[in-house]
């Protein structure tokens, strides 16, 4: 049961709070979310007053309005405090003014005047701005802050959801349940964009046979601009008026009107407000209308056919598909499109229903197949990558058919490999240890690997072992709070609830597996032979104990079930010390797992798993990855940074190709993974352990990383 439920109460900060004078300088910070990932920028909203930082959810804005004036006038006359403020303002300032380019520095393609223009569904920019559901909007959140960072001119368009992505809890049978809290823009550091009278910028597309409005947001991510389209506005109805309502919720017809919204309303919202882009990156299908919309323009203007257009949209659009099989890809009933269309765009483009149609099909005429977005954005882009090399060959072979006469070699579909923002995800001790090390400027050089290798190799284990461990401790506290709390709300027994308290151990093996529940992702490998795996975990010289998040879509019933297993199986009296389930996975969960665990587990079933991240962010702090080698691992795993489960091999059948994997990831962990971790000298250090945090330090994070990608995609893609 799906019901709308406020996280706060309606609230709206039509006067700020007047801060005292020596705290004036956060409230120009708090309205950009560089303070999220620069040093000392968390903790220093966090320690004004760490109680209501916790009760508005780490958005800065309600902090500033809803803490006391007792304790505003506190940390006004704090020294030291006042000095960290002056700091972070000077330091914020010195970045918004670095007039730094994007390298190299001899290419003008890519200008402030012509940007480059990112179209995304969604964004992990920060927690405290919902507006992700999983790994498409943490890439997309640190592609924008890359993009910042390296002085790329980018701009951005997404949607401002009015309800965002579900919330979850489990009820006591372990059935997931879903709810809504409403997203209120009036308390978010976001800003109405309006003109030079005054009057919000709106833009207007046409679906379902009425005019629908949509104003616009402007959120800024240091020198990026996130430009979110809103369609709860008065001028609509309400059904109009939840366009803009549920990140992938609603019905398939919400999909498709969403999309037109950012594709073709993206398109005019850059044109009202004067935005002439050099590119436009489609990350993902799901705004691939926006080429229909460009070519509809260049017709008009040129006074050109809609097959001219067309070369013309190709050359000023790029595309990057992140699904390894077809039926993960956005398609749509033909009676569908017509619904959401109408003829109007047909006649626009002058192109019969048919043709209209044949551009979303692979074969065309084929009144059987449906319109798909992936198959409209390959033929109107003049790029396409996956995001992995692995991908981008599972990628030419899913398209063959788009491109008779060639060999699958031979289709044009490139890739470039996922990677993530080490100064968002990066632990503030294991950062310490960088700049010790490293360098001040760790961030700087991210890409050379030699001077990571060298640093690291110097780096004692004592100080790198030591920072893990006060992770851990703190993953565990966390852990227990989390747990305490869930199981308190959901009305469990005194017994279960209390022992919250005093689960887990520092000193055990830890492992975390927190990814989307999907039956590809294989949640259920670790428990194919139970009674090996408690003799994993109950082992009183060498336990293991797990951590697993995740949500299952509303819609997907089979994820549920396999989630609902789960939970049922961590209450059994002899797993529930070594294994919890931590609801409501987000960014800031994720945050606490992929800098303390010991081990982050990945199973997809090959060759499924398109990239992945999460992998990535583990081992910038300094954590394993014992994975299947799909996606990054491919690239990443040498052998002596990590684990790997199987081989290349997926030829086989589902049911076998399960069956082998799941008996290769118990032995790694008993062969490898657990004699390694417990391997310990005479100080009771893991030194061969410790070693291969290090290896996976110095060969993965100047990989992996989004400036890595960011600059690979202004090279290989953008210019």
């Amino acid at each position: 049961m799906i019901h709308v439920e406020n996280v706060f109460e309606e609230m709206s900060i039509q006067e700020e709070t007047q801060l005292p004078e020596p705290l004036r300088p956060l409230e120009r910070v708090a309205w950009n979310y560089w303070w999220s990932w620069t040093p000392g920028g968390t903790a220093l909203f966090r320690d004004l007053d760490p109680v209501v930082w916790e009760e508005c959810e780490h958005n800065p804005r309600r902090l500033l309005a809803e803490s006391s004036e007792v304790r505003l006038t506190e940390m006004a006359t704090d020294p030291d405090y006042i000095a960290r403020v002056r700091e972070l303002a000077k330091e914020f300032d010195k970045y918004m003014e670095d007039g730094r380019r994007w390298w190299p520095q001899n290419d003008t393609k890519i200008t402030t005047e012509h940007a480059v223009a990112y179209f995304c569904a969604e964004y992990g920019v920060h927690n405290s701005l919902p507006l992700y559901s999983g790994g498409l909007g943490m890439l997309a959140g640190d592609h924008l802050k890359s993009a910042s960072d390296l002085g790329l001119p980018l701009v951005a368009v997404g949607l401002l959801y009015r309800y965002g992505y579900f919330r979850q809890r489990l009820r006591r049978d372990g059935w997931q349940e879903e709810y809504y809290g409403e997203t209120h823009p009036s308390v978010l550091p976001i800003t109405l964009v309006r003109d030079e009278q005054g009057t919000p910028v709106t833009v207007e597309v046409e679906m379902r046979g009425r005019l629908v409005r949509a104003q616009s947001w402007l959120a800024e991510v240091g020198r990026v601009q996130l430009f979110l389209l809103d369609t709860n506005i008065p001028e609509n109805n309400e059904t109009d008026r939840l366009v803009t309502g549920h990140l992938y919720g609603g019905d398939r017809e919400t999909r498709v009107v969403q999309e037109m919204l950012l594709g073709i309303g993206g398109v005019r919202l850059l044109r009202e407000l004067g935005v002439r882009p050099h590119v436009y990156h489609l990350n993902e299908g799901h705004s691939a209308f926006l080429t229909l919309e460009l070519a509809r323009e260049i017709m008009k203007k040129e006074e050109i056919d809609f097959g001219q257009a067309v070369n013309h949209v190709r050359e000023l659009c790029v595309f990057t598909t992140h699904t390894p099989v077809a039926a993960g890809n956005d398609e749509f009933n033909p009676k569908l499109i017509e619904k959401c269309f109408g003829s109007t765009f047909e006649e626009e483009l002058d192109l019969s229903h048919e043709e209209f149609l044949n551009l979303g099909r692979i074969k065309p005429y084929d009144d059987a197949e449906s319109f798909g977005l992936t198959p409209l954005a390959i033929k109107t882009c003049r790029s396409t990558n996956g995001v992995s090399r692995k991908h981008g060959e599972v990628s030419r072979a899913l398209w063959h058919d788009m491109f008779p006469g060639r060999t699958v070699g031979e289709v044009p579909i490139t890739s470039v490999t996922n990677g993530v923002h080490a100064p968002t995800w990066v632990a503030p001790i294991i950062r310490s240890l960088y700049e010790k090390h490293v360098g001040l400027d760790w961030t700087e050089i991210l890409y050379d690997a030699k001077v990571w290798k060298d640093a690291i190799e110097k780096m004692s284990d004592e100080e790198l072992w030591g920072a893990h461990t006060l992770l851990k401790r703190r993953l565990i506290a966390f852990v227990r709070h989390r747990a305490f709390h869930s199981r308190m709300n959901a009305g469990e027994s005194r017994e279960y609830t209390e022992s919250a308290r005093t689960m887990f151990d520092a000193g055990a093996l830890t492992i975390g597996f927190a990814r989307r529940v999907a039956g590809y992702k294989r949640w259920g490998m670790l428990m194919t032979d139970s009674n090996r795996l408690l003799r994993l975990i109950n082992n009183e010289e060498r336990p293991v104990q797990l951590i697993f998040a995740g949500k299952a879509h509303p819609q997907d019933e089979g994820a549920k079930f396999i989630l609902q297993q789960l939970a049922l199986w961590k209450s059994d009296p002899l797993i529930r010390n070594r294994a919890v389930f931590l609801e409501d996975y987000d960014q800031e969960v994720a945050r606490h797992l992929v800098r303390s665990v010991d081990v982050w587990l990945n199973v997809p079933r090959r060759p499924l798993e398109a990239s992945g991240t999460s992998g990535q962010k583990v081992a910038i702090n300094g954590g394993l990855n014992l994975s299947i080698l799909d996606g990054w691992w491919i690239e990443g795993y040498d052998g002596t940074n990590g684990f790997a489960i199987s081989d290349f091999d997926a030829t086989e059948d589902a049911h076998a190709m399960d069956a082998r994997d799941a008996e290769s990831l118990y032995k790694v962990l008993e062969e490898e993974v657990v004699p390694l971790y417990y391997e310990r000298d005479e100080r009771d250090m893991p030194r061969r352990w410790v070693e291969m945090m290090k290896r996976s330090i110095s060969t993965l994070v100047p990989l992996f990383n989004s400036d890595r990608m960011v600059r690979e995609y202004a090279l290989k893609i953008y210019s």
